[in-house]
């Protein structure tokens, strides 16, 4: 049995014991209430299981999903230049009120780009 096979085994296994737990625990509280009785913690077995539960649901997702990567984004930025850090095509503006302090200018003809002074 691999080593894969056998945490999904016992992340399934996890899952079950929690929902037991947490179904465990709905019917304890129903119990209290037919015999109108007053306790505000649930018992110390349906805690414990839903703790180990718990922790076992956590570190066989660890194993399953596999490695995790480094989160750096010094890795992606060493391959560029500061020239090239500020080029961001998205947020290129070109319809913006320049062209209401400049009444007399007109935007360059053959850009094969619709006219956007007409998109107003």
């Amino acid at each position: 049995m691999s080593v894969k096979i056998l945490n999904k085994l016992l992340l399934t296994i996890g899952v079950i014991s929690l929902l037991h737990a947490a179904y465990s625990a709905a019917q304890y509280r129903t119990f209290l209430r037919i015999t109108e009785q007053d306790s505000s913690q649930l018992p110390f077995d349906i805690v414990l299981q839903a703790l180990v539960s718990l922790f076992v649901i956590v570190y066989n997702i660890i194993q399953v999903v596999g490695d995790f990567k480094e989160i750096r984004a010094a890795v992606e930025l060493q391959e560029k230049t500061w020239e090239t850090l500020s080029n961001i095509p998205s947020f290129y503006i070109f319809n913006h009120r320049g062209k209401a302090l400049a009444p007399n200018y007109v935007p360059p003809s053959g850009s094969g780009k619709a006219d956007l002074s007409s998109a107003d």
